[in-house]
Parts: structure tokens; sequence; C-alpha cells
């Protein structure tokens, strides 16, 4: 916790028990009673009386500010609330409350802390062409395509034209140089466009002017029951023939939930084709080989698994995962020079993950993790652990993450293979730079401008930016 320069009372919370000094203060409100509330009424009883209401501060000192006598990272504040701070009235809890239950209430401080930032900043409005300014570089945001609902993802065509697709479960075919939704591309499968199900990615083939083949993400299935399928397909006119399976689970692995399907694809630099799977809102099948929730699988461009995948030999495995332990990944992206598969998944309330995706690892869901439930209770006290991957780098509070790319144009040298990321809730697009496994440099580009779905390096070099009806293009001012 922060500290003032000369020690003050520290006054306890109302209705607490906890043992301090041998003493023993009863208090109607159990552990047990604390952990099935939010973690908003435990702030308001355990720590609002002397941090505040909204922890602007009291008898002890603010914790919105970044002043901290004893660090402001998650293990010291952890250390402060669990141990206390002798000499500061800073009482240690660490007798009542587990490591779980400290570590959601550190969540909670960082969710705090970050909408009073958000609130104290002030963005530019939405406009259909503003000129703006990310650290040293001053770009031009111009809308490129209007009237288009809720777009998950597009791809360019090597003929001038490229594919949106909506989440709603439409296809379009489009001019670049004049962009509209008049031309819907007809022949996609049933699509299960529900909750969180709908039409995701659109990639292209690494040889597509040799082989013409597209291939599409999607929910798959009806009300009672849908997963996350793969397709290929040739565009005729415009319609999808040749249409056949890439990836299908089987009947049995289909779920009941509307939520977490993943659904991004990526080809890498070998033809191998990877796409993500979310674990379908059933946690605990994302530790589970023999499940295809909750993983990032490996195929050949048609549907063939690769001899050399991970878990070919292990009994009762599906052999097409390269990767599982992870909850909700929306992005994923090839770096074109180190040919590194950079991911990025969905916390719950906090824990938004930038992984580097290896061979066989297991991401730690939901054994480890930087989150907590969405009603406050924590949901482990571990944010890693041997034998599983950490993340790159966090997102606590979330900020709703979705689609990834790596900046491969020539109109921005100075962002040249940095990572760009979506996010939905945050209304924001995040630039990161990794080096050697490691994020040195952090920004925001855009932010207030609606929930973004996707970031797009068109071929032209600008970026392109997915917005809730419309998509946007950045190029540099001259």
């Amino acid at each position: 916790m922060p500290q003032s320069s000369s020690p003050r009372p520290h006054r306890l919370g109302a209705g607490l028990a906890f043992v301090l000094s041998g003493a023993l203060f009863a208090s109607p409100l159990s552990a047990q009673q604390w952990r099935a509330g939010a973690v908003a009424e435990t702030y308001a009883t355990l720590c609002a009386s002397c941090h505040g209401a909204r922890m602007q501060g009291g008898s002890a000192p603010s914790m919105l500010d970044d002043e901290w006598a004893h660090g402001g990272d998650d293990e010291s504040l952890m250390r402060s609330i669990r141990d206390g701070i002798p000499g500061n009235g800073m009482p240690p809890w660490g007798a009542l409350f587990s490591d779980k239950d400290i570590r959601a209430l550190v969540n909670y401080i960082h969710e705090v802390r970050a909408k009073h930032r958000f609130d104290q900043t002030v963005f530019a409005e939405p406009a259909d062409e503003m000129v703006l300014t990310s650290g040293s570089t001053t770009f031009r945001l111009k809308t490129w395509m209007r009237d288009v609902v809720e777009p998950w993802s597009m791809a360019f065509l090597p003929d001038g034209r490229a594919i949106v697709n909506e989440k709603r479960g439409r296809a379009y075919l489009v001019s670049t140089e004049a962009p509209d939704t008049d031309t819907r591309i007809e022949g996609l499968p049933p699509i299960f466009a529900d909750g969180q199900g709908g039409l995701y990615d659109v990639v292209l083939h690494p040889r597509y002017e040799d082989t013409g083949w597209l291939y599409f993400a999607f929910a798959d299935g009806t009300e009672e029951a849908s997963i996350t399928r793969v397709i290929r397909g040739r565009l005729e006119g415009h319609r999808l023939v040749d249409v056949s399976d890439i990836f299908r689970a089987r009947p049995e692995h289909y779920v009941s939930r509307r939520s977490h399907y993943g659904g991004r694809i990526v080809f890498d630099e070998d033809g191998y084709l990877f796409f993500t799977l979310g674990e379908r809102g059933r946690r605990d099948d994302a530790q589970e080989l023999s499940l295809p929730n909750g993983k990032i699988h490996r195929l050949h461009d048609d549907g063939r698994i690769p001899a050399d995948n991970p878990f070919v030999d292990t009994p009762g495995a599906l052999p097409s995962i390269w990767s599982y332990g992870h909850r909700n990944p929306q992005g994923l992206a090839l770096h074109p020079i180190t040919g590194e598969l950079f991911s990025v998944e969905h916390g719950p309330r906090g824990g938004d993950e930038l992984n580097l995706v290896l061979r066989g690892a297991n991401y730690g869901w939901p054994l480890v993790t930087f989150g907590i439930e969405y009603n406050g209770n924590p949901i482990s006290d571990r944010s890693e652990a041997e034998g599983m991957q950490s993340p790159l780098t966090h997102w606590t509070p979330s900020i709703g993450i979705c689609g990834l790319d790596v900046y491969d144009g020539d109109l921005f040298p100075e962002w040249k293979h940095q990572l760009f990321i979506a996010s939905l809730s945050g209304e924001s697009v995040e630039r990161l730079r990794v080096v050697e496994g490691r994020v040195v440099e952090r920004a925001t580009v855009l932010q207030r401008l609606g929930r973004v779905r996707h970031v797009v390096t068109g071929p032209d070099g600008a970026l392109y930016v997915l917005l809730p009806r419309r998509i946007a293009r950045l190029s540099p001012v001259e």
C-alpha cells in the first residue's frame, strides 16, 4: 500500500473479524461469506474507511496516484495486504484471507486505478476523418468502408478486391477503391450467429494465386450445441465453391454454451495452418487433451494431421493440438522475420494475455491466471507455475482483447514488425514492440472509437481498423 511520509493510525474496517497482535475482534462477516460477495463490497468493508470509498485516500494515502512506498506491482500489493506494514498502522490480513482472496482484491485495485486514469484522459470524438498523434507518429484516420455491421476480419485479394466478414454471418467481396456491402458472398455453410457465435476469420492460402483457396472459421451448430469449424473453398464469381472441411469437431464435442469460440487462423512460413478454439465456457476442458476446446491446433492446408505435432503419439490426445490451457484466444499472428507465433486471449475479469505460442506448451488456464471471476470472487491463487507458460504481458483490468496483427507495411517504418492489438471493452488499438520474447515498448494508438475487433495491414502499407459500423484506414500525414 502507498505510505505517507509520517505514520498514520490505521482504522479497522467495520464488521470484519481478524486477529491482530493476539486480539480477536468479533464480526458477523466470515471469510466464507466474504468470498461469496462482490470484491467491491469487500473493499468497501475492508479498506474504504482508511483509503477512501474511491481509493482517493483518507487516514491512509490515496491509491490512485503512482506513489508507492512499498511497491505497486501485484506481489508487493499482496505482501502489503497479507503481512501489513508494521509501524504504519496497516494491519496484516493474511491470518484471515488466503492468497487467492487477496489476489482478487489486488485485481480490483488495478481496475479502479485504470478507470480513474481513463476518466482523466480526453480523447478525440469519433469522426469520419481525423489527424491524430501517437508518440512521435502523426497519422490520418479516414473512414474506408461504411455500413458494415460488426466486421470481424478482412483479407485482401491480389486482384485489388477484399473480403470482409461480419460477425452476424455475412461475407462481402468489395472493391478496395469503392468498398460497399452490396456484393455478398454466397455458398458459405449455415453459421450459428448467436451470443458470441458468428462468422470469424478469413485468410488466403499462402499460394493463393496458384491454389485459389480461401479459409473461413465460424461457429457451427444450433441453439442446442455449437463449436468452431474451419472450412476452405474457392471463389467463382460471388459464390464460394469446392467447399470442404479442414476441421470439424466430433458431435460429442459440441457445447451448449454460446461463448469463447476463438476463431482465428494463420499460416506459417512452412504452409502449416494454425487456428484457435476457445474453451467454450468450460474452463477445465482447456487442460484436457482429449477435447478440442481451449487449444490452438495445427494442420496441413488440407486438414491432414502433421506427423510432428506434439501429441500425435499421446494416448487419448487429439493429434491436431499444438498448445493447450487457453481460455479464449481471439488473436493470432506470425512474425514475418522471426517466425514467432503470437496469440492474444481474453482473461475473465483481468488477465487478458499476449502469449508466444510454443510447441506442446501449457498456458495454464484455469490453474493459473491474473484474472478473477466476473462477480469478483477469486479463481486461482497463482499467476504462474512450473511447467506452464507465462504470458509475455497481461492486461489487468481487461481491455477485451481481440484481433492481432504484426505490421509489415512500409508506410510506417517506425512501426515495422510491431504488434497491433484490437480491444473491445477498451475501445482501443494497442501497439507493442517485442524483442527476444520481451515487451520493450507499448502505447495506445487509438481510443474511444468504439469496440475494435481487428487491425489488418493492407497491401498498400496502411493499417485498417475494424470498428463497430465502419472500417477506418490509417495512413501517414504527408
